[in-house]
């Protein structure tokens, strides 16, 4: 569904995934520093919206996913995760409830199978949930000088420290933008916001997590699942990695050499002394920091180890430590030296 935004004079559209909203509107760089020093909003409205109504769908979807949905106040974000029977990340989740109804927004072209799912999982409850990506859309607002108050038309609202979705109705979200840069809020590409995010250590579903991806290995065991609540499907795994043992993989941050005059593609090989040891994750060119990546490599890959990024050198940065997980004490060696486990 393309964006009314791509009408925006300078706007490049982005492709692949992200297609239907723009990648940049002419200026990528000028448009990262507006979203990290001042005010910007990002066109996220090719992100797949959820809406959930009827009187049990907190507890049921706390009995679907990672996280104590059962709980949430009106107005709290929370992230949450589908899991397979065997642990394994299906779908990522940002969520808030409004009094009435839970709306949730994923990666695009995941809505449908996600609304699948939770329709196979009504049973008899009081629940009624309904993709309405074609009637709303995801505005992100970013910055440190951004308004605390959301523009008016402004449905919902997700914040955290990264930024706030606002799910407005989507024939209004060019009025609604609009308004926003007559206020002094750039309007920035999702290549700006994707650098920042990257540069943030925040990974992406479907682009640095595979089919096998663990919460653990990404650090969403932080952010999106709380070990302290009830039976949910994938939950055996996420305990005994959490307690018994450590995730095979880790995330880590890649310092791409700026010599290169290419980016590695998201797939390619990350290779330690040309043996593959993981894949590149997403990719991007940031404004102070260069080129940079995230990666999803194997946990025994020594921390301070020269990698490759589809033959791009690239120096490591740990996101999740390699003794992520379990209780139990490991000792990694270290090129030339041994690494005491962590207390």
């Amino acid at each position: 569904m393309e964006s009314p935004l791509l009408a925006h004079p300078g706007a490049v559209p982005a492709g692949g995934t992200d297609a239907g909203v723009a990648a940049h509107y002419g200026d990528p760089y000028a448009e990262q520093r507006a979203l990290a020093q001042s005010a910007g909003q990002v066109d996220r409205s090719n992100r797949g919206i959820l809406r959930i109504t009827g009187e049990d769908r907190l507890s049921w979807l706390h009995s679907l996913t990672t996280q104590d949905i059962e709980h949430l106040a009106p107005g709290e974000t929370a992230q949450a995760l589908v899991l397979s029977p065997q642990g394994h990340i299906e779908h990522h989740l940002t969520v808030a409830d409004d009094g009435t109804a839970l709306w949730a927004h994923v990666e695009p072209g995941t809505a449908e199978a996600l609304l699948a799912f939770l329709q196979s999982m009504r049973f008899l409850l009081r629940v009624d949930p309904a993709d309405v990506t074609g009637d709303f859309a995801v505005l992100t607002r970013k910055g440190p000088a951004t308004a605390a108050e959301p523009p008016e038309g402004t449905v919902v609202t997700m914040a955290d420290s990264f930024g706030t979705d606002m799910i407005v109705a989507r024939d209004r979200l060019r009025d609604i933008s609009a308004r926003l840069e007559q206020d002094g809020v750039r309007l920035a590409g999702l290549a700006a916001y994707e650098a920042l995010r990257i540069e943030a250590h925040r990974p992406r579903l479907g682009f640095d997590t595979d089919h096998k991806t663990l919460p653990h290995e990404v650090g969403w065991i932080d952010t999106a699942v709380h070990l302290d609540k009830g039976c949910y499907r994938g939950q055996e795994t996420v305990a005994r990695v959490h307690n018994l043992g450590h995730p095979p993989r880790r995330l880590v941050f890649l310092h791409l050499d700026g010599s290169e005059d290419r980016l590695p593609a998201h797939g390619d090989p990350v290779t330690a002394d040309d043996a593959a040891v993981g894949f590149t994750g997403s990719v991007a060119r940031h404004v102070e920091r260069g080129a940079i990546a995230l990666g999803l490599i194997k946990r025994t890959v020594p921390v301070d180890a020269a990698l490759r990024a589809g033959g791009v050198p690239a120096a490591q940065e740990v996101v999740v430590p390699p003794d992520a997980g379990g209780n139990v004490k490991v000792t990694l060696k270290r090129r030339g030296t041994l690494v005491p486990p962590r207390q």
